[in-house]
């Protein structure tokens, strides 16, 4: 799944710099051109990703993603570091939730949240 999200990436004229992440949730680290809103880029992949699950009956019954999704902005020098955290997903995870993760990048990035208006948590 995480190549063909790389796909619907490429094909919107985006850059995939590295998708992966866990069975809950998902990293695209994205290269954006300005033409090209988040919003519109993340509907995109929702829906292709979704209907391709759903199309090749990869779950029981209808597969759907969440509505939210969170989106963070890097310093060109971070690339590597940032590249390297999304490839090392899985060893990631065996220490820390998905919702550690995301409530820790929203501490660090000093962003205002209301726990109520967060994802529906996967707990594993």
């Amino acid at each position: 799944m995480f190549k063909y999200i790389s796909g619907i990436i490429t094909q919107k004229g985006q850059q995939s710099i590295i998708v992966n992440g866990a069975a809950d949730h998902v990293h695209a680290f994205i290269g954006l051109k300005p033409s090209m809103a988040i919003a519109d880029l993340v509907r995109d992949i929702k829906n292709n990703s979704s209907n391709c699950i759903n199309k090749n009956n990869w779950v029981t019954g209808r597969f759907s993603v969440q509505e939210g999704y969170g989106a963070f902005s890097y310093a060109h020098s971070q690339i590597d570091k940032v590249y390297q955290y999304i490839l090392n997903q899985e060893q990631h995870h065996n220490t820390k939730s998905f919702k550690e993760e995301y409530v820790g990048f929203l501490r660090k990035f000093q962003v205002d949240y209301h726990e109520k208006y967060l994802f529906d948590w996967v707990d594993s």
